[in-house]
């Protein structure tokens, strides 16, 4: 390593550039994208914009559904005619699929000697990605780089230094999309280059072979510079005498329903504004006000295990300061949510398009936003919830004359909602936009309300629980289950026969019961009771609740039906357990206890071999208070199913792709493990894994509105302070003992009473807390 580049334990530090895509550094201020491959001499950044995808509004008209279609459909599935079933659900599915999210391009710069090939024996090479500031740092033997992303000002920063590169032209663009046009130039010693091109008309997903699968529209736009697919976009940067390079981009959405830019003028215009705005600042200001907007959000939350000395613990450590690290860097206030690989891609037809996929991927990505203190993070998700709200109505109507909305399993920028053409253990589930707005309930818990309560959250609540009521039918039992269903992704086998589409999968009939059971509570809080709460509170006494098999496992589907994959990435029948918190050791001690053995045989069978699915697993080990699997996860998560700069990684084929989805939901799980809030009680350490012997975290967030510290050693509790926001009873959960100390922050010795039942080895006590204060906790 670089002796300019010191290892730390908030860095990732590697001794080679990056080989490809999965090994490089992703910088972004959660709009603008770049990734940075680390190589000396010449540095390549590959661009990308949240807001450029392929496409326009508009697109991929439903087939005509039959109006007996769904008739039919159902009662193949109640007749257990699965094969007619799944032939059936083909009818419901739309002609189209989702669009693609883009590359921008590969912009170069030149920036010292670049005959340095890298790493060598001498140790002159290093690169580094500092979570801390989220800057990127090359060093070689003659020259260092740093770059970073601003928010503030929406731009690129690099800034070199040392050995200074031969006279010429220093910047070079390339770009996949054919018709760029790149122009090149120098004005008062600043070299300039803008880029302007247009992004395909419409690009498919990468598994659909098909001629038209890719193409660009070269009609000119309208009087007003508009198109109905294709938007422009436009990259600007400029390098200045002191060897510091400022880029930006813009690009021609401008909204969901809108028709899209193609004025490649005018796009060039507002990036260069950008760039000349940035230059006109001196490089500290900056720097200076990139590191106030970035820390003040990394900052929040401070993971510390150097005192359990064992490098499995660093690693976690490592991992969890990444998940949050990307997370700022890729979702903001006013951004768009961030996609299967957040805002960095470098293909034209990524995998699975890049993007929205609404079955666990994109939520999964906002698992760590209110636990690790990064609430406004969440609020592109819940925008595209309040999209999906509106756009699905359609689609719900067309495919199942049912009201409210509905998203199926992916969808875009512009808001797709109907079954794409495709199997219809994938395409034909109806539930994405109830798991979406799971999430909005979920910011309630934590923080409340009522004008996002009154806003957000009960509108769209009203259209899921509408679209579910819909949905549901009487079973041979008189129970109610949603119809059609499928378990995502999984087909099963009854008598030997595969099929896919059913009736009550243990996920939609979870999905059904939260979002039904939250109207409820919404309606009666905020004073709104209605008809439709009557509906729900009767069909929440009707529903099917998930059942445990013969084995003692949890069910996957409402029928005894056999698992068509043992080893199935997804883990769709535990949502109960997690990211759903109605199934917990105290208040349903059996189904936890399926959902243990379920878990295992999933394992057992080879399950967990993405890093998505090793990162649900995680999240299921923390839940479950199984110390040794979660510590065996995270081992997986971090050794296995990540890259050299901690990517994580999806298998495919013979190699792999990037997915953000692993990083992000492995730092929900590493929380998960130290403080838990979703059983009634503020749980402390409720899963330490056993190489964590001794730590702290510092502004973890319960449900509640409370912020939580907690330090540790040799694996016992030592000290812990909560900070609360609102009036209420606090009741706390740690390891059996006597009674532990607590006082408030005047000093006041507060006396915690015994709180009703604890999971085993666990007690729970409580008392009234006041708002504004802290309590600091002591084992007694």
């Amino acid at each position: 390593m670089s002796p300019e580049l010191q290892p730390d334990d908030q860095a990732i530090s590697l001794e080679r550039p990056a080989a490809g895509f999965p090994e490089a550094f992703l910088l972004g201020n959660g709009s603008l994208g770049a990734t940075v491959y680390g190589r000396p001499g010449v540095e390549e950044f590959d661009l990308n914009l949240d807001t450029v995808w392929s496409g326009g509004p508009g697109r991929g008209p439903l087939n005509e559904v039959r109006p007996v279609a769904l008739a039919e459909l159902r009662a193949a599935v109640a007749a257990g005619e699965h094969a007619r079933a799944d032939k059936l659900a083909r009818e419901l599915q739309a002609q189209g699929w989702t669009e693609s999210y883009q590359p921008l391009g590969r912009l170069s710069w030149r920036w010292g000697s670049h005959d340095e090939s890298g790493p060598d024996e001498s140790g002159t090479y290093g690169r580094q990605l500092d979570l801390a500031s989220a800057t990127a740092r090359v060093a070689t033997g003659s020259g260092s780089m740093e770059t970073y992303v601003s928010a503030p000002d929406g731009v690129i920063v690099a800034e070199a230094d040392g050995a200074e590169a031969p006279p010429g032209a220093a910047l070079g663009f390339d770009s996949p999309h054919p018709g760029v046009d790149v122009t090149v130039s120098t004005q008062d010693g600043v070299e300039w280059l803008v880029a302007v091109g247009r992004a395909p008309s419409t690009a498919l997903p990468n598994y659909v072979a098909s001629d038209d699968a890719l193409a660009y529209d070269t009609t000119a736009p309208d009087k007003h510079g508009l198109v109905d697919a294709g938007m422009g976009w436009a990259v600007v940067a400029a390098v200045t005498g002191d060897r510091r390079l400022v880029a930006s981009a813009a690009s021609g959405f401008r909204g969901v329903g809108e028709r899209p830019s193609a004025n490649l003028a005018a796009l060039a215009s507002e990036a260069r504004a950008r760039v000349r705005a940035a230059l006109a600042r001196e490089a500290a200001d900056l720097r200076r006000r990139h590191l106030e907007d970035y820390t003040e959000l990394f900052d929040r939350v401070r993971l510390d295990l150097s005192a359990s000395d064992d490098s499995r613990a660093t690693a976690a450590q490592r991992y969890f300061d990444l998940g949050r690290y990307l997370l700022i860097s890729s979702s903001r206030r006013g951004t768009q949510a961030a996609n299967l690989q957040g805002i960095w891609n470098v293909d034209v037809r990524p995998g699975w398009s890049s993007n929205y996929t609404t079955n666990i991927n994109v939520e999964m990505n906002y698992w760590a936003a209110e636990s690790t203190a990064l609430p406004e993070l969440h609020e592109p998700l819940f925008d595209l919830a309040r999209d999906l709200a509106e756009a699905g109505r359609a689609t719900a109507q067309a495919v199942y004359g049912a009201g409210g909305s509905t998203t199926h399993h992916n969808t875009d920028i512009w808001r797709f909602t109907p079954p794409v053409d495709g199997e219809p253990q994938w395409s034909n589930w109806q539930f994405g936009l109830a798991w979406i707005a799971a999430h909005v309930g979920d910011r309630l818990e934590y923080s409340w309300s009522d004008e996002f309560a009154r806003s957000v959250a009960l509108p769209v609540t009203r259209a899921v629980v509408e679209f579910a009521l819909d949905q549901l039918v009487e079973d041979a039992e008189g129970k109610l289950v949603v119809s059609p269903s499928t378990s995502p992704e999984h087909p099963f086998l009854a008598g030997g026969e595969r099929g896919t589409v059913t009736a009550g999968s243990t996920l939609d009939q979870e999905l059904a019961a939260q979002a039904l059971d939250r109207y409820v509570r919404l309606a009666e809080r905020l004073d709104d009771v209605g008809d439709l709460t009557e509906r729900c509170r009767d069909a929440l006494a009707r529903l099917r609740l998930p059942t445990v098999d013969d084995a003692g496992r949890l069910s996957e589907w409402a029928q005894p039906l056999q698992p068509s994959e043992p080893d199935h990435r997804h883990l769709s029948h535990l949502y109960g357990a997690y990211p759903g918190t109605r199934i917990t050791e105290t208040a349903t001690p059996a189904e936890y206890e399926a959902v243990r053995r379920a878990l295992a045989y999933r394992l057992e069978h080879g399950s967990g071999h993405t890093g998505w699915s090793q990162a649900w697993v995680l999240c299921l080990a923390a839940r479950l208070r199984d110390a040794e699997r979660a510590e065996r996860s995270i081992g997986i998560l971090v050794d296995e199913l990540s890259s050299a700069s901690l990517l994580d990684l999806h298998p495919m084929g013979s190699g792999a792709i990037f997915q953000i989805d692993g990083n992000l939901g492995g730092a929900a799980g590493l929380a998960e493990l130290l403080v838990q809030s979703h059983d009634g009680a503020v749980s402390l350490l409720p899963t330490l894994p056993p190489s964590w012997r001794s730590g702290s975290v510092r502004g973890l967030r319960a449900r509640g509105d409370r912020t939580v510290d907690v330090t540790w050693e040799s694996g016992v509790l030592r000290r812990a302070r909560i900070r609360t926001a609102v009036d209420d009873e606090l009741v706390i959960e740690l390891a059996a003992g006597p009674r532990p100390s607590v006082l408030d922050d005047t000093g006041a010795a507060i006396e915690p009473q015994p709180a009703g039942p604890a999971p085993r080895g666990r007690a729970r006590w409580a008392w009234r807390s006041v708002a504004g204060r802290t309590y600091e906790i002591e084992k007694g």
